[in-house]
């Protein structure tokens, strides 16, 4: 976990590579909840023997909706920023997904910090995430995820 003092020390990282995750797995349970709670069923995401046969991954793939889902853990688990008393998921700039996640995959985060600047009571901070799976050569998610620091 990368320990973050204050709005002092975060600045003097903007343009850097901070962290980067640990590896986490993605099971076909979370992809079924996450199924349930969207109303997305599409068979590559829940149906595991018609994926087998039809797809190329050799099973079902997440929902990249639920690849994004997982930024808020990700960035969480491995940056800290000691002085914040309270941090808000603003929104995002930009997302892809150049890659698909295979179900039973592991996934981390690259986290770059992209820019930051004042806000009344805080900062905005856009971080780059790049989520790499351990089955592929390309991210299955880049995102500019905006987060206020108050």
């Amino acid at each position: 976990m990368r320990e973050i003092a204050n709005v002092e020390e975060l600045q003097a990282l903007v343009g850097q590579e901070v962290a980067q995750s640990d590896w986490i797995t993605v099971n076909q349970e979370q992809v079924n909840q996450f199924a349930e709670a969207t109303g997305d069923h599409q068979w590559i995401h829940v149906d595991v023997e018609r994926s087998k046969r039809e797809l190329p991954y050799g099973g079902t793939v997440a929902h990249g909706f639920l690849t994004l889902a997982l930024l808020p853990q990700l960035l969480g688990q491995s940056v800290s920023l000691g002085d914040a008393r309270m941090l808000l998921n603003y929104g995002l700039n930009r997302v892809r997904f150049p890659a698909p996640l295979p179900v039973g995959a592991q996934v981390r985060a690259l986290i770059v910090l992209q820019s930051m600047e004042a806000i009344p009571g805080g900062a905005q901070v856009v971080w780059e995430i790049t989520i790499e799976s351990d089955r592929g050569e390309k991210p299955v998610c880049v995102a500019e995820f905006i987060v206020r620091r108050y």
